[in-house]
């Protein structure tokens, strides 16, 4: 029998990749009449994991990413990246956007280079980088194409191969096929789960579709109504390929995943 290697006791000494604890967010209290928007959330993001939060309209989401990400500093609690306090934006984080936000005036390589452009790498080299990356994304042909000559579901392959091409440890997404038809929409998905699951990247998504958090995810969080504050965390166990969006679709527990979720939500009407 042959022996089972050690384990590395650096590699378990590694903190997650996102530890957040007890954070919340609040507008307004030097006026005396605080809009407290975040209640109090706490969870972590492990390496190589992908996590979706789900939640009621308006109950904070895209403010929380704000938070994790250093746009916006929190009110209180305190969040850390790899163990450290976060202290602006942290690198090895990508944020993709539900708009795309190409630049008109540049081809679709020449937005995925942007993000290269700030790095030590020399114009060939981004160029490279950014040519494997659209391959990858199925827009290696398109390269030389303005935004406007691009469709949709094409725009945001091209965002999504401008926020991998970094090749960041954790992308931060906010919707980001929202717009798309569902056609488009689970091919997307399809290809953004293979891409950053063979390649062990973390992912922290915020969405309002608890089928597309159910098929992508390995855990849903969910939220309450603002001030939110954590109401469920379901661990996602799918006996199926988890780059393949149908075939997850079809799975056994899919369905009843997605009822239990929903159910959660505690959806109501004239709260948009």
């Amino acid at each position: 029998m042959s022996a089972v290697p050690a384990k590395s006791p650096v590699a378990e000494a590694l903190p997650p990749p996102l530890v957040v604890s007890g954070v919340g967010k609040s507008y307004g209290e030097d006026e005396g009449e605080p809009n407290e928007v975040i209640g109090d959330i706490s969870f972590s993001l492990a390496s190589g994991e992908i996590v979706s939060l789900v939640g009621p309209s308006g109950c904070g989401k895209t403010t929380l990413l704000n938070l994790l990400s250093g746009l916006t500093p929190p009110t209180r609690g305190s969040v850390l990246w790899h163990g450290r306090p976060l202290r602006g934006v942290p690198k090895g984080v990508g944020y993709m956007l539900q708009k795309d936000l190409l630049l008109p005036w540049r081809t679709t390589l020449r937005n995925v280079t942007l993000g290269l452009e700030l790095t030590a790498l020399s114009q060939g080299e981004r160029e490279k980088k950014a040519h494997s990356i659209l391959n990858k994304v199925g827009l290696g042909s398109f390269h030389d194409y303005y935004p406007s000559a691009l469709s949709g579901g094409m725009r945001q392959r091209a965002a999504l191969a401008r926020t991998l091409v970094t090749e960041p440890e954790v992308i931060l997404l906010d919707e980001p096929f929202a717009a798309l038809d569902f056609q488009t929409k689970l091919i997307l998905e399809s290809d953004m789960a293979k891409l950053v699951r063979s390649e062990g990247r973390s992912v922290l998504m915020i969405t309002h579709d608890v089928e597309e958090a159910v098929s992508l995810s390995d855990r849903v969080i969910v939220l309450t109504h603002r001030p939110s504050r954590i109401k469920a965390i379901h661990e996602i166990h799918l006996d199926a390929d988890r780059g393949d969006m149908m075939a997850v679709r079809d799975s056994p527990h899919f369905t009843g995943y997605v009822r239990e979720i929903w159910s959660q939500l505690d959806v109501r009407m004239g709260n948009r």
